[in-house]
């Protein structure tokens, strides 16, 4: 907003400074750098981070597997379990048990892991993603969700850029300002010796 009311000061009047047109100018840069270039950098970095994470989406799919495993029995809290990294913060309201499952190249596992059956029995069957050898991972990225990363970082280098544009304006601003008061108090103290005096400037 005060760079749109910088360019106010272009307007003509004969008390307008050189430093008021500069002013000027800067704001208006500013204004075509938020309008224009902000939203310009936000999609380019918005692009590279779908094309990014599109590319992570479909190499975990075809890394992971979704494979289903049998419950042997339930397990206490003691125990150590193979989770999940995506959702060790609700590690909690999940069951420990020792499961059975075949992982995709064929071999046999045998282990505790956590599932979401709310209570699990001998030979129930839930689901787990595993990699290539049958070892635990974390389920993988999905289209959508990797999209909407892609838009909040285009965003987000929207907001950034701008926010540095407004930044660089202001502290150009502040110098101006601090050189202008430096010369009006070089200008008061050649003046303050005469003034009030009879006779001073003729």
């Amino acid at each position: 907003m005060r760079a749109i009311r910088g360019l106010w000061r272009w307007r003509r009047n004969p008390l307008r400074r050189t430093t008021d047109l500069v002013e000027a100018w800067v704001a208006l840069v500013t204004l075509v750098l938020i309008a224009v270039a902000a939203p310009v950098l936000g999609s380019v970095v918005g692009a590279a981070a779908q094309g990014a994470l599109q590319r992570s989406v479909r190499q975990q799919h075809h890394e992971r597997h979704l494979v289903t495993a049998t419950v042997v029995r339930r397990l206490g809290g003691g125990t150590p379990v193979e989770t999940d990294p995506d959702v060790a913060g609700v590690r909690d309201s999940r069951s420990r048990v020792l499961a059975d499952w075949t992982a995709p190249d064929g071999s046999h596992r045998h282990g505790p892991v956590l599932t979401t059956l709310k209570s699990p029995h001998r030979g129930d069957h839930f689901d787990v993603w595993t990699d290539q050898h049958g070892l635990m991972t974390a389920r993988p990225l999905d289209s959508a969700t990797a999209s909407t990363h892609a838009v909040l970082a285009g965003f987000g280098a929207a907001l950034l850029a701008a926010g540095l544009v407004e930044g660089a304006r202001r502290m150009i601003v502040w110098r101006m300002v601090r050189r202008r008061y430096a010369r009006w108090d070089q200008a008061w103290e050649r003046a303050g010796p005469d003034w009030g005096k009879a006779g001073t400037g003729s």
